[in-house]
């Protein structure tokens, strides 16, 4: 079946063929026509199956219909995360190219100055994050009033992130009559309760249950000590030599710490996490969707709402103990029929994690056995400095110092060669005396020297 059969209207399907789409992924061929009808629905839906252009496509269709009016918001979409209402802002603004429809992104981070001309002007569907969409409620620069369709997108994150109560207010501000749709990834307990209380006799469609279909995604895991692990997913670099790899962690400093790693042994990467400016995180996903860097170090939080095609390696660094966390994480390789693979770090004591990822996944983990090779570790690169750089590093330098570039001796001087940020970027020696082993190959890689 294509867009045509769902009687979609001609701007539409014209947008939607300069975005190269031709045929609707199921959950757009089931949930459409029931959206173009008006019906509150429940979207069970994986990230990356289209749900965001389903209900894209149902806003745009029924907006376009109706008469806007200045400053007044007629579609909200609430999204968890800065990162996924800015992509679905994106999506909106694409498909709705060729209608006179006006979508913003409204969300922390951002001035909030900068948010206020577009809403006094009037814009017709607002796309953000519960907590920046309540502090314009609060100073009544946003008016809810006339919303014809609200949209709950990953809802089930919403709810872990404790987003409840702001969700139940926001929908408070929102008319009776409105159409709501609600999209889930998983449909816990919590999620049924919110839709009895808000929404009026929902439709059901769903496209994935609770465990995930992977055929397209090959599952392996890597059991190693703590000392190990970075020696292996060095290793596991080298050899995979991964097209684009996005490598998931438990904390921000792990994501900088790791990242820095990564950076010192040549590797194109940047991280992504929480504590970073909204520039800093846009500039990281920019570089990672334009393919600038092949690795991008994420946290789980950060990365929601990440939807880049060509995922070619998903990596648990910090393999997490929730299996839903799991799914969502390896979800992002894997799409749009193109195959992808889930490499998952485990230590010793975290063996039984993998019975229950496979029973979640219905899908069996394979182990992959590395060979440690100190010849196979990447060593850290030579940063060269420009000629200008280089000058202004003689006028620093320390009288009777050592020239610029050598190492000093001694393991207590830190004086030695340095560029921004600090870091010693000469390239790592290794000795004859040091032996490879767990504890002296973590701090191989580990420690700087």
């Amino acid at each position: 079946m294509g867009f045509k059969k769902l009687g979609l209207s001609q701007p539409v399907l014209s947008a939607l063929t300069e975005m190269g789409f031709s045929k609707p992924t199921p959950i757009q061929e089931k949930g459409i026509p029931l959206l173009l009808q008006g019906e509150d629905l429940i979207g069970q839906a994986q990230t990356g199956t289209g749900k965001t252009a389903a209900f894209g496509i149902c806003i745009l269709e029924k907006l376009a219909l109706g008469k806007s009016e200045r400053g007044k918001v007629r579609s909200l979409v609430l999204a968890p995360t800065r990162e996924l209402a800015i992509q679905i802002t994106g999506e909106i603004q694409k498909i709705g190219k060729h209608l006179h429809l006006r979508t913003l992104a409204v969300y922390g981070g951002q001035d909030i100055e900068r948010q206020l001309g577009p809403l006094s002007s009037g814009v017709d569907i607002v796309v953000g994050t519960p907590g920046r969409i309540l502090d314009h409620i609060e100073r009544r620069t946003l008016d809810l009033s006339r919303v014809e369709v609200a949209v709950l997108d990953e809802a089930d994150r919403m709810l872990d992130m404790g987003f409840i109560e702001d969700i139940e207010k926001i929908l408070q501000k929102t008319p009776q009559n409105r159409q709501t749709l609600l999209f889930s990834a998983t449909m816990p307990p919590t999620i049924t309760e919110l839709s009895k209380k808000y929404m009026h006799a929902p439709q059901e469609v769903r496209v994935s249950e609770d465990s995930l279909s992977v055929k397209s995604i090959r599952q392996y895991f890597i059991e190693v000590s703590k000392f190990d692990r970075l020696n292996a997913f060095l290793i596991l670099l080298a050899q995979k030599k991964p097209e684009l790899a996005l490598v998931f962690v438990r904390t921000k400093h792990g994501a900088d710490r790791l990242n820095e790693i990564l950076e010192d042994r040549g590797f194109r990467s940047m991280a992504l996490h929480g504590d970073m400016s909204q520039n800093k995180r846009d500039r990281s996903m920019d570089a990672f969707r334009r393919k600038h860097i092949n690795i991008l170090v994420a946290t789980d939080l950060a990365s929601r709402g990440l939807d880049v095609t060509g995922v070619s390696h998903v990596i648990n660094y910090d393999t997490t103990d929730d299996p839903m966390t799991y799914v969502h994480r390896i979800g992002r390789t894997g799409r749009m029929g193109k195959d992808g693979e889930a490499i998952s770090f485990i230590f010793f004591d975290q063996a039984s994690i993998i019975s229950i990822i496979e029973k979640v996944t219905d899908s069996k983990l394979e182990e992959i056995k590395l060979n440690f090779k100190i010849e196979d570790l990447p060593r850290r690169v030579n940063f060269a400095r420009r000629e200008s750089d280089d000058s202004r590093g003689r006028r620093d330098r320390p009288r009777n110092g050592p020239p610029h570039g050598a190492r000093r001796e001694g393991r207590g001087d830190s004086r030695g060669p340095r560029c921004e940020g600090g870091r010693d970027r000469s390239p790592h020696i290794s000795t004859a005396k040091k032996e490879f082993s767990s504890r002296s190959g973590h701090q191989f890689f580990g420690r700087r020297n």
